[in-house]
């Protein structure tokens, strides 16, 4: 018999938090990549590139969040009158 218990599971957020969860994730994701290329194309593959990478990153997601935050719900309404709504069965 252990005496430790056994290691709870991770729970998963309430769906309250997609809201910010989503826009947090995509906004990481995307200005890596983004900061990335950019970065790369100004710099090309030198030390340079390495050093100044982190910072461009940063810089861009600071900004990219809370535009996201702000925009994402208009992006939401412009794509539901473009795109047709599954009908009820």
């Amino acid at each position: 018999m252990s005496r430790f218990p056994a290691p709870r599971s991770r729970g998963k957020l309430p769906a309250r938090y997609a809201a910010i969860v989503m826009p947090l994730v995509l906004s990481v994701m995307m200005t890596f990549v983004i900061s990335g290329v950019s970065t790369l194309l100004s710099l090309g593959p030198t030390p340079a590139f390495v050093a100044t990478w982190p910072s461009a990153w940063a810089v861009s997601w600071l900004v990219a969040f809370p535009t996201l935050l702000l925009v994402l719900p208009l992006v939401r309404r412009i794509v539901a009158l473009v795109v047709e709504h599954p009908s009820a069965k």
